[in-house]
C-alpha cells in the first residue's frame, strides 16, 4: 500500500461561475503533518471539501491511498481512514457527550482500535466531567474537544482540522494545541488550518500557503518560521 494517504492532482473547483481552486496539487503521507495556510477566502476549506467529495471539483483527480476517488461519495472516502473536524464543529446538539462519541466508534482501515472511549476520556478529561450533558450545553472549547474526540473514535490515519482554535479563549486554545501535539506523537497524519501561524507550524512538518486558489508556497514549516517576509506577504493583515 502506498504511503500516500491523500493526493489531489490539478484540482479546479468552482462555486457556480466563480473559479475558486486553480489547478492545485496536494499530497500528504502517512504520519505527516501539514499546515494549510492563507488569508480568509483563499480556498483552504474548498480544497479540503473538494478532496473529501463534499464539493465536486470540475477538473482534476483525487487519490486516496493510491486509488482514484475523484467521483466517490464522501462516506467512502472517509472510510479509508480520514477524519474531518469541520469549521463550526458539527456536533449533534441533541445527543449527549457519550452518545456523540459512541455513535462514531469503529475500527480503523487495518482493524486497529487504539482510540477507545476510555482513551478519549483520558485525553479529554473535561469531556468526562460533561459526559451526560447535551452537545448544546457545552462551551465552544468543549465542543471542539468533543469533535476531535469523535474523530479519533473512528481510528483514523489522517485527521483534518479546519480552523482548529477559531473563536476559543486563549487558555482553551493552548489546551487544544497540547492535545493535537499528543495526537501527532501517535503517528496520525494531520492537516491543520488555523490562523495561529506560530502554533500550527511548530506542530506540522510542512506548510502550504494558498493565495486566490493557487499554491504560492509548499515547503518545510521551518522555512516559514524563519522567513517573516513570507508570512507578511501572504498571511499578514
Amino acid at each position: 500500500m502506498s504511503n500516500m494517504l491523500l493526493e489531489a492532482k490539478e484540482l479546479h473547483t468552482y462555486y457556480g461561475a466563480s473559479h475558486i481552486l486553480h489547478g492545485i496539487d496536494f499530497h500528504i503521507r502517512q504520519g505527516e503533518g501539514i499546515a494549510l495556510m492563507g488569508r480568509n477566502g483563499m480556498g483552504k476549506t474548498t480544497l479540503i471539501k473538494s478532496m473529501l467529495g463534499i464539493v465536486r471539483p470540475r477538473h482534476g483527480r483525487i487519490l486516496v491511498r493510491g486509488d482514484d476517488f475523484t467521483r466517490a461519495p464522501t462516506y467512502r472516502t472517509v472510510q479509508r481512514g480520514i477524519a474531518y473536524v469541520p469549521e463550526g464543529r458539527g456536533i449533534f446538539p441533541n445527543l449527549s457527550v457519550r452518545e456523540n462519541l459512541q455513535m462514531a466508534a469503529r475500527a480503523g482501515v487495518d482493524g486497529q482500535r487504539e482510540w477507545t472511549f476510555e482513551r478519549v476520556m483520558a485525553t479529554f478529561p473535561r469531556l468526562g466531567e460533561r459526559i451526560n450533558n447535551g452537545g448544546w450545553q457545552l462551551s465552544g472549547g468543549e465542543q471542539q474537544m468533543l469533535t476531535i474526540g469523535r474523530a479519533l473514535m473512528t481510528n483514523p490515519d489522517l485527521l483534518i482540522l479546519d480552523e482548529a482554535t477559531e473563536g476559543l479563549a486563549p487558555l482553551i486554545a493552548l489546551e487544544i494545541w497540547r492535545i493535537v501535539k499528543e495526537i501527532r506523537k501517535t503517528g496520525i497524519a494531520t492537516m491543520i488550518v488555523d490562523k495561529n501561524h506560530s502554533a500550527v507550524t511548530s506542530i506540522c512538518d510542512r506548510a502550504m500557503i494558498l493565495v486566490k486558489g493557487e499554491v504560492v508556497f509548499d515547503g518545510s514549516s521551518e522555512q516559514v518560521r524563519e522567513d517573516p517576509g513570507l508570512i507578511q506577504k501572504h498571511l499578514g493583515v
